[in-house]
């Protein structure tokens, strides 16, 4: 009888299952599936841009080893340009980069903020840093102030932002002088910002828009590289080696999707083969913009359907084919360990920005149900969204190393980071200036950093997948905020793919 039981009870039981529902499969990956702690990097990411602020610091600034400085930025020349980040391990406030750094939070933010959650506000208030110093830098009309700080004097002394005594020159561009490329760069930080603030301040975004406007006026009007007006000043650190008619597109661009303005539209229909959409240089980061404009104007035609922009699908599509190995058109190189590698000096920010463009042209084809043929090789957006997150993993610890490339994320990252606040003692630490060629002990010193910069992704490993970890290789070991900027909205993705957000 016992048997019988039994064996009536085992031919019962999978029936049994079936008058419940099968389990519904999340959107989402489970949270354990994930390789990292995306939501974890995120708020890291945001928290970095606190360590490189200049100026008068806030009741709610979360990294206390920090204080203010710089709060004397532009008397030099009668003007107020105090606020702004320190692009990176010095104490120059460089406006070209910092633009494109605006411009990259912003894009982080319209495309994943509604994604972010809790570190929204964190993200808004980081583009609002940059903004509130480039309304100063452009509050003067048919001037736009793009630098402070003397970057060589600044280079021969090691000394926390705090102490500087180095001159705090301030660098302009106007009509006799022009900068189209720092000019039109900031022109897209603040067309693409005023998208950010649209709804949660909308005076504040008018006022973006407005001067954005009228600073793409400037640029377009007084053409000229501000490589040559102002060597002297911003080579060899920030030269463009792109030229301008990259960012007059990028910031054309910009203004277009920021304003819907007709005027923009036919701007670049008129000069688009001119200013470079067509170019075969598929590398995207501070200095060149038009894999970027590319991707952004492919958006208004895959999803708002402005068919006069087809061409730019198939611009974009280029790019896409030179990232993929093994299709005809691939062009780019990855480390053995599988990290795409497109320079020694700070190759990271490559890394960075070539994943937040994947993830975003993701994004628009998936809207438009298309796809990316490369010399009749399919690639999907799943496959996009697969070679960025492979980028992203890379950086923080699926690597040869087996460490982090972003401080203070993970068990293991780099230690002797070539930033002068985080590797000298703080002012709480040592309230005593420490003068200029003092600060060289701690360049030179193997010890590691004293000052934790959380959330600083550095330059990187080579092209062979090492990293010495030494203070002195500013190449792979110097953060920089246009580095943090496109990750930003690569991990609130992934941090919401995989349901951590």
């Amino acid at each position: 009888m016992a048997l019988f039981l039994l064996t009536l009870l085992l031919l019962l039981l999978p029936n049994a299952f079936a008058f419940f529902p099968a389990h519904q499969k999340s959107h989402h990956p489970h949270h354990s599936d994930a390789a990292h702690d995306y939501r974890n990097a995120l708020t890291k990411s945001l928290l970095f841009f606190e360590g490189q602020r200049s100026g008068r610091l806030p009741p709610t600034q979360r990294i206390k080893w920090r204080r203010d400085s710089g709060l004397s930025d532009g008397s030099a020349a009668g003007v107020d340009l105090v606020g702004g980040y320190y692009d990176a391990g010095d104490n120059v406030k460089f406006g070209f980069p910092m633009a494109f750094t605006t411009t990259m939070l912003s894009w982080s933010v319209i495309e994943f903020g509604g994604l972010m959650k809790g570190e929204l506000p964190h993200a808004k208030e980081a583009v609002r840093w940059a903004t509130d110093y480039l309304l100063k830098a452009t509050a003067h009309p048919d001037a736009i102030y793009v630098q402070v700080g003397d970057a060589n004097k600044d280079h021969s002394c090691w000394e926390r932002p705090e102490d500087m005594d180095t001159p705090r020159t301030v660098v302009k561009v106007d009509s006799s002088n022009p900068g189209t490329e720092v000019a039109a760069e900031t022109a897209a930080a603040l067309a693409a910002a005023s998208l950010v603030f649209r709804r949660s301040d909308p005076s504040y975004s008018k006022l973006l828009l407005k001067t954005a406007t009228r600073v793409f006026e400037f640029a377009n009007k007084y053409r000229g590289s501000y490589s040559n007006g102002l060597k002297r000043w911003v080579c060899p650190f920030y030269c463009s080696y792109s030229g301008y008619q990259d960012e007059l597109l990028w910031g054309a661009a910009w203004l277009h999707k920021a304003t819907k303005n007709p005027t923009y539209l036919d701007y670049i229909q008129v000069n688009g083969q001119t200013l470079g959409a067509d170019e075969t240089d598929n590398t995207f980061g501070w200095d060149n913009k038009h894999v970027g404009a590319r991707i952004l104007l492919s958006k208004a035609f895959l999803v708002q359907n402005v068919k006069s922009l087809h061409d730019y699908k198939g611009h974009a599509d280029n790019f896409i084919c030179s990232l993929i190995p093994g299709t005809p058109f691939s062009t780019t190189q990855y480390t053995p360990g599988g990290l795409l590698f497109k320079m020694s000096d700070s190759n990271m920010q490559y890394v960075t920005s070539t994943s937040f463009l994947l993830l975003t042209y993701a994004k628009y084809l998936t809207y438009s149900s298309k796809v990316v043929t490369c010399a009749g090789v399919t690639i999907t957006p799943k496959k996009l969204r697969s070679i960025a997150k492979r980028q992203v993993d890379y950086l923080l610890g699926d690597n040869p190393n087996k460490m982090s490339y972003m401080v203070g994320y993970g068990t293991r990252y780099p230690q002797r980071i070539h930033h002068r606040g985080s590797s000298l003692p703080s002012v709480s630490a040592h309230p005593a200036r420490i003068p200029c060629r003092t600060g060289f002990t701690a360049l030179n010193s193997g010890a590691p950093n004293p000052n934790l910069l959380v959330g600083a992704v550095v330059g990187g490993p080579d092209a062979r997948d090492r990293f010495p970890d030494q203070r002195t290789d500013y190449e792979q070991s110097e953060p920089a905020t246009y580095i943090n900027a496109p990750l930003v909205g690569s991990l609130a993705y992934l941090a919401h793919s995989f349901g951590q957000l």
